[in-house]
């Protein structure tokens, strides 16, 4: 069978710069994701949520970590559960509120998450920090925090602004 030659046609600007977005997120994610698992056995949906605990100087509600990854409240919860039982996070009471959880990573979650970025850092070096300069880098910050910008409120963060 003949292998058609696929094409998306005349793109506009604007049309190529969307799609080479959703191209770039796709395709370093699936990257990530696949390096992760086979060195650590860690989805990437478990590094985004020890991402954020890592940085974080406390432990944090998980409907916190909810408002801040691309996972629903459930996808977050579930995470959790699976990271706690590999002894990465631990659930601890609330200071102020009898009714909820703060979640944190513990010291050996420290350590496995340093041992993921250092993966994916890996991953990401040849098709992405070797290929992009200091210049490359500012101008992405400068579109994500524009794209941000105008997102609606309820819309995941996703990160800190590039100027922050």
């Amino acid at each position: 069978m003949a292998r058609t030659d696929l094409t998306l046609g005349e793109l506009t600007a604007r049309d190529h710069a969307f799609y080479g977005l959703v191209w770039a997120s796709t395709t370093l994610t699936a990257r990530v994701d696949r390096a992760l698992a086979r060195a650590h056995d860690l989805p990437l949906s478990w590094f985004e949520v020890m991402l954020w605990l890592s940085v974080q100087a406390e432990p944090v509600a998980a409907s916190d970590l909810g408002e801040k990854t691309l996972l629903s409240r459930s996808q977050v919860s579930r995470v959790v559960d699976a990271l706690q039982a590999r002894g990465l996070v631990e659930r601890m009471p609330s200071p102020t509120d009898a009714r909820s959880v703060r979640v944190g990573l513990t010291q050996a979650g420290r350590r496995a998450f340093a041992e993921a970025d250092a993966t994916r850092r890996e991953a990401l070096a040849e098709v992405f920090d070797d290929r992009l300069d200091d210049a490359d880098i500012e101008a992405l910050g400068t579109v994500w925090d524009k794209l941000k910008a105008s997102a609606p409120p309820d819309a995941p963060t996703c990160g800190a602004s590039s100027a922050g």
